[in-house]
């Protein structure tokens, strides 16, 4: 019975799911949409899995979002993938997540999606930590797709907020030291924008819309600086759950706002 009434379901799931498509598309979209790829393990746990298993299907899941975000057009995404944080976690998860690493940017440096719609891949963060090979495959898949002019896609590695503030203050010092300058100089001209202007992401536009799954309602310090005026949406779905209807309902809810203040 439960089944018979699933199949009679599905057809109107999937006529909700076209008209909501053609609802958003007609809408405004993020110039830079932030994605905290939350719940991997929680998942696999679920399922009686190693977690190795979660980030696996996590992976899967963020190629998906990728082509949903180039149907949609938006111009630039960030994907939080591993944080400072996750070097606590047992060494031989991060030894098979560092495995994970250095395959998926070999996969993504030939992937016919990265190369047909001329994604620019980035890798921001601290890059202490990880081995040669990871930072091999990386650097590869960044001079690979270098010169692409379609969307950037910033994957956020050994990366925390407070540790990208820091960084970026480290560098200001740094260069007014080249300069010759002295600290009371420094703080004379010390401004948001010369910060914003030695982020990670500089050059680029703050995130006006983040995206969290898993029910956390919580940043946990992702781009803490450009955050300061976002959208915020945080999905009670696990990552590797995911669903295109709940990535365009999210968006909708984008636009709804956006709407609502007029911008």
């Amino acid at each position: 019975m439960l089944r018979r009434l699933l199949s009679l379901t599905r057809p109107l799931y999937w006529f909700y799911e076209r008209r909501l498509l053609k609802e958003v598309k007609g809408g405004p979209m993020p110039r830079h949409l932030g994605l905290i790829l939350d719940g991997n393990r929680r998942y696999a746990k679920a399922l009686g899995l190693s977690p190795t298993k979660g980030h696996e299907f996590g992976v899967h899941k963020a190629y998906e979002v990728l082509e949903w975000c180039l149907e949609m057009g938006i111009k630039t995404v960030t994907v939080w993938v591993f944080s400072t944080d996750n070097f606590r976690r047992p060494p031989e998860e991060v030894e098979e997540l560092m495995r994970l690493f250095v395959r998926e940017a070999e996969r993504m440096a030939e992937d016919h999606r990265i190369l047909e719609h001329q994604v620019q891949v980035r890798v921001i963060g601290r890059r202490e930590g990880f081995s040669e090979e990871v930072l091999r495959a990386l650097e590869r898949l960044e001079e690979r797709t270098r010169q692409h002019q379609g969307m950037v896609l910033n994957i956020a590695m050994g990366y925390g907020g407070r540790e990208e503030i820091v960084d970026a203050v480290k560098r200001l010092l740094l260069e007014a030291e080249e300069k010759g300058l002295g600290p009371g100089q420094v703080a004379a001209s010390l401004t948001p924008e010369e910060i914003a202007k030695r982020l990670y992401t500089a050059g680029l536009p703050d995130p006006d819309f983040i995206i969290r799954t898993s029910g956390e309602i919580r940043l946990s310090g992702f781009l803490l600086w450009q955050s300061a005026y976002s959208e915020f949406y945080f999905a009670d779905v696990l990552w590797p759950e995911f669903r295109k209807i709940d990535f365009l309902r999210a968006l909708r809810s984008y636009q709804a706002r956006e709407r609502r203040f007029g911008r």
